[in-house]
């Protein structure tokens, strides 16, 4: 019965897809405060996630949204999640983030929001490419 709030739903931008080719100059994770950012991204372990990155992109297509955008929708769809810590550089980073429960993103994101497409099968679907299933215990009195 306990809610939890997510921070970091787009994993301090790595779901944003700029880091998918290195770590671009003008970029946070280039900073030197952030050289733990630069380092995860650049880890074999990074590499690995922006392989499962490419592989949900079919999938935010076929739901006509962005990866940031269906990375928010998959929080927010989870039982234990109240609600979802945002973080944004700009207006319109935040206005495509909202496209997963608004109707209309504005500039660049969806027409319809997200979070209703998130049925059973595509949540399914993510899961298997992420491989990181939460566990849900339905009687939590036990």
């Amino acid at each position: 019965g306990v809610g939890a709030m997510t921070w970091s739903p787009l994993a301090c931008g790595i779901i944003s897809g700029k880091y998918g080719n290195g770590v671009p100059e003008s970029s946070r994770a280039a900073l030197k405060c952030y050289q733990w950012l630069k380092e995860k991204i650049v880890s074999e372990e990074g590499r690995k996630q922006q392989v499962k990155l490419k592989d949900l992109s079919p999938i935010a297509e076929r739901l006509g949204c962005t990866l940031p955008q269906l990375a928010v929708a998959w929080c927010l769809r989870n039982e234990g999640v109240s609600s979802v810590l945002l973080g944004s550089s700009n207006p319109e980073q935040l206005i495509e983030n909202l496209g997963a429960i608004q109707a209309s993103a504005g500039g660049g994101g969806t027409s319809t929001e997200v979070l209703p497409k998130m049925t059973s099968h595509i949540v399914n679907e993510i899961d298997n490419i992420l491989g990181n299933k939460p566990y849900s215990k339905k009687d939590y009195r036990s």
